[in-house]
This record gives structure tokens, sequence and C-alpha cells, in this order.
């Protein structure tokens, strides 16, 4: 191993051309500046300064290894100034549904990481099960959770109308059994349509699952079979409610934090602004 600051000082000279000239240019003295050259010298167990020559000179192995000195050096200073660079070192976990990480959202994660370059935001979507679990169990630091009933630990929760949804060319009646298009087990809405079906008496099937809301919607627009959803989270597709169904009671998006100071508070608080707006929206429409 080869110390850098035994190369520094052998740069130095080779730069400078004497031993005086570089023990001024790093502020030490010229013995200090002797015994590191010579360390280097034994280190590598050749000479590397023709001391005889005015000005000094460097011997041939000295100029072989000026140039890898160099680099050294220069890896040296990038290393350093790598590890002293803070952004993107704090991470903030949050976990939300896919229909709460819209455009909106993505633009208060822009305007905070540029407020805040120390953070670095994992964001997570998916299922309740798996969100409430991970953050329950202390991997998520913020969450937006779709649920029958907050915990006394929300932020705030707002009310989402929900509805049965088929495709816009479906035809009237309903098929028997009924198809369904679902989320995966813990999906909040999938044991509600079948605890609904069953209490209409009627014969259905799963016919397509996916953890993905766009997949959900796309496989419903198909004519693969009907699903429940949020109406917000419908719009735009083309998808139709099913009026043999009556409404449906609203699930709640809640808000949970374990922080409310700092970087992790700060976020959370954005957040439940623009979830504020999200669920006013839905309302006057």
């Amino acid at each position: 191993m080869l110390d850098p600051r035994l190369l520094r000082a052998f740069v130095a000279i080779a730069d400078a051309g004497s031993f005086t000239a570089a023990a001024d240019r790093l502020h030490m003295t010229q013995s200090t500046m002797s015994q590191q050259i010579a360390r280097l010298e034994e280190a590598v167990g050749r000479d590397l300064i023709d001391r005889a020559a005015r000005p000094v000179r460097l011997t041939v192995t000295g100029e072989r290894l000026l140039g890898h000195a160099r680099r050294i050096l220069a890896l040296q200073s990038e290393a350093l100034a790598l590890v002293a660079e803070t952004s993107g070192t704090t991470s903030v976990r949050i976990g939300m549904p896919d229909d709460i990480a819209t455009p909106e959202m993505a633009r208060v994660f822009a305007a905070f990481t540029k407020r805040h370059k120390e953070a670095r935001l994992d964001v997570t979507t998916g299922l309740r099960s798996d969100l409430t679990r991970r953050y329950r169990a202390g991997e998520l630091d913020i969450v937006v959770l779709k649920e029958d009933a907050p915990n006394a630990d929300a932020w705030a929760s707002f009310e989402e109308p929900i509805a049965w949804f088929t495709a816009v060319d479906a035809a009237a009646d309903l098929p028997d059994p009924v198809p369904l298009v679902t989320f995966p087990p813990g999906g909040l809405y999938r044991d509600a349509m079948f605890e609904r079906l069953e209490r209409e008496r009627r014969r259905w099937y799963v016919a397509f699952t996916s953890a993905s809301l766009r997949n959900v919607l796309m496989a419903i627009e198909a004519g693969l079979g009907l699903s429940m959803l949020p109406i917000d989270a419908a719009r735009g597709w083309r998808v139709k409610p099913l009026a043999e169904f009556a409404p449906e009671p609203p699930v709640v998006a809640s808000l949970y934090s374990w922080e409310r100071g700092g970087i992790v508070g700060e976020l959370a608080t954005e957040v439940l602004d623009i979830l504020r707006k999200h669920f006013a929206y839905d309302q006057a429409l």
C-alpha cells in the first residue's frame, strides 16, 4: 500500500523541481519532505529522485510511478468528495395504493426532494394487506391505506365512493355464473365482492386477477368480468357502473405517519394536502 501523503509529496517535487519549493507548496519543512520521499523509496525499494541533479529529476522508476501517483491521488479526491456528498442519503419510505400515486403526488415528491437534497423517496404501491403489514412493522414511514374504518392513529381519513363496474358494451343481463375481475387476496374490494354476490345468492368465479389497478381496469374494459372499484379510479375508462346493484358503502382513505416532525412529518403534511384536494375534487364532481 502506498501512502497517499507520501505520493502527494513525490508529485509536488516532480512538479516543483526542488525539495524546497515542494515543501513550501505543501506547507511543511524541507526535512519532513525529505523524510517522506525516503519512506516512499523504502516502500517501493527503488530510488525515485536523482538528488544530485539541479533541478532535481526523477529516476526512471520515478518517471514510471508519477502517472500512477497522480491517478491514485485523483481517485482519492473523488472518493472523499463522494462520501462527503449527502444527496440521497436519508431514506423516506412511503406506501400507497396505485390510484393515490397521481401526477400531483409525484410533483409534490419532486418539489420535496429539491428542497431536501439529502432525501431519497422509496415509494411502494400495493395492496392494503401488504402496506398495512409493512407500516406496522416499521418498514414504511408514511402510508395511505384504503380501509373500512380508520385506526385511532390515522392523521386523517376521507370517504371514497365505490361502485360495481362492467364494460361499456356488456350485455344488460348478468351472466351466470358471474365472472369477476379482482385484486389478489388481501385486496380491499375482493372479499366485499364475494360477500355481496353471496348475499345476492349469485354464483360467481374469479376470471382475472392482478395487483395492478391499471390491469384490472383494462380487464373490465375488455369484458373479462365485473369488479368493485373507486368511482374516481374508473373515470376515463370504457367502463360503466352496474345499475343492477345498489350503491356500496364507501371505504375510507387514511393517512398514517410515524413522525410529525422532521422531514418525514413535513412530507406527510404535504401528502395530506394532496389527499384533501383529491377527495374534495371527487366530491365536487
